[in-house]
């Protein structure tokens, strides 16, 4: 029987994610089961506004829910967006107006004075049971303009060590050293050890 894991999430993206890389489970979005709320995210930390989204699924299901918070944090500007990635520039912008703004954050500025990170912490919530949580980090750079479309959020302005951009380098290979990946690693080593 497959094991069921129940995301506090409905972003398509991270759950293409965590679907390819948590092969064997059944990996459940919100929307599968019929929960349409946001969930507000008032936490300090990557960990706190993960834990509060398992939680509150967690709770109204009854099961084992993960979710995941996630942003970019830029050196040169202390962290920033940091877990505001999402909403820094409001509840309505898009994906591309926050690229956009994020690679002019970056113009004039040397490559060493570019580097960033994208951070990845997942918690799991298991009813009556525990709670943890799990972070993964990936370090690069910002690009100097948007290039390629591949992948999703800001994947088309960060760059690698080799110069491409995580759009560029497609979808499988991202799999295997994305800060998420990282993230799901270490929990999918806890979950085989519990499940």
């Amino acid at each position: 029987m497959e094991k069921e894991i129940i995301v506090a999430s409905n972003n398509k993206g991270k759950l293409r994610e965590i679907q390819d890389i948590l092969r064997g489970y059944k990996v459940t979005s919100m929307k599968d089961i019929g929960i349409d709320i946001d969930i507000e995210e008032n936490g300090e930390t990557f960990a706190e506004n993960a834990l509060i989204k398992a939680r509150t699924i967690s709770k109204m299901t009854g099961k084992l829910c993960i979710a995941d918070d996630s942003g970019l944090c830029m050196e040169a500007f202390d962290g920033f967006p940091g877990i505001k990635t999402a909403r820094f520039l409001g509840e309505n912008a898009t994906q591309t107006e926050r690229n956009e703004y994020i690679v002019e954050k970056v113009q004039g500025l040397p490559r060493e004075k570019r580097k960033a990170k994208f951070v990845c912490t997942i918690a799991v919530v298991i009813p009556e049971k525990e709670e943890k949580t799990f972070t993964g980090e990936l370090e690069g750079y910002i690009a100097t303009k948007i290039r390629a479309q591949g992948g999703f959020g800001m994947d088309p302005i960060f760059e690698l060590a080799d110069g491409k951009t995580l759009a560029e380098i497609g979808t499988e290979a991202k799999d295997r050293i994305s800060h998420r990946y990282k993230a799901l690693v270490q929990l999918r080593e806890y979950l085989e050890n519990i499940m």
